[in-house]
């Protein structure tokens, strides 16, 4: 029997959080529904962040409450306990908490040190585990950070050893930059496998470098099956300059089924959901 990858979908809230003009919030609606008609078993619907930092995830709640749900997860990033109560009350059905690999990235990001990012968490833990919610975990700069040049694999173990410790389900593993080289990644997950097995972690690579398929063919070999990706490629980072975008979705799907990797996702309506994201993109250039 074939092996099953999750393709988990980041393209509503990583991809367009970067998108500098307003994406109307029927369009962040449909956007959602395009993608859980073309099977996206996990989608990334939106962020219960400050409009102040994030101003494009201003309207994370009516997009929840507009969305027609599938038999898929929606998940929310929430930084703090009020964004997770948000979140929870919006009808998320897992959250996401958000650390780093780098100090200056974290600080730049999240305005703490990864210490003090790590404890702010614990309140949101708390309250995770009485609802019985899911909580993953993420962690950008794995392999490179905008302000401190290459991170090293054992700062990237100790932030995801900490995450688990805490209860999330599932450790993200942010190639924030995308310039990443294959044996980057070996020697990142030589280094992060000492402390989680492959079921606990995903993939997040962007491909600035044009090298993002190449580095999760790695973490495939690696035993890693789950992969983060946008649809469209949408998004980058707003604290990493330069970074293009996330993987296109269809993009890794096409790869993992040539491999024979299943996905359960429909290739034909994942491409009636690219063409919207190019339309959408197309208007906001005006």
């Amino acid at each position: 029997m074939a092996d099953r990858v999750t393709v988990f979908e980041v393209g509503p809230r990583d991809g367009l959080q970067n998108e500098k003009s307003w994406i109307p919030t029927a369009d962040k609606i449909r956007l959602i529904d395009l993608l859980t008609e073309a099977g996206l078993p996990k989608i990334e619907a939106a962020s219960f962040v400050s409009p102040k930092w994030i101003p494009q995830m201003a309207d994370a709640a009516d997009v929840m409450a507009g969305i027609k749900r599938g038999n898929g997860a929606y998940a929310a990033l929430t930084p703090n306990l009020k964004g997770y109560e948000n979140a929870r009350a919006a009808g998320a059905t897992e959250v996401a908490v958000f650390a780093a690999a780098s100090e200056s990235f974290s600080r730049a990001n999240v305005n703490a040190s990864i210490t003090e990012s790590l404890e702010r968490f614990k309140s949101i833990m708390l309250e995770a585990k009485k609802d019985g919610m899911p909580v993953r975990g993420y962690v950008s700069c794995v392999a490179h950070c905008p302000y401190d040049g290459a991170t090293a694999p054992a700062k990237v173990a100790r932030v995801v050893e900490a995450l688990l410790d805490m209860g999330c389900y599932e450790i993200s593993l942010g190639e924030t930059l995308g310039r990443a080289t294959p044996e980057a990644t070996e020697a990142l997950l030589d280094e992060v496998l000492t402390v989680a097995p492959p079921d606990r972690l995903a993939g997040h690579f962007h491909d600035t470098g044009g090298r993002a398929l190449e580095n999760i063919e790695i973490a495939l070999h690696r035993g890693l099956r789950t992969f983060d990706a946008s649809v469209g490629g949408l998004g980058g980072c707003p604290y990493a300059p330069g970074a293009a975008g996330n993987v296109a979705t269809e993009a890794v799907v096409d790869m993992l089924e040539r491999q024979n990797f299943v996905t359960g996702v429909n290739r034909e309506r994942l491409a009636v959901a690219r063409q919207f994201v190019l339309k959408l993109k197309e208007s906001e250039r005006g």
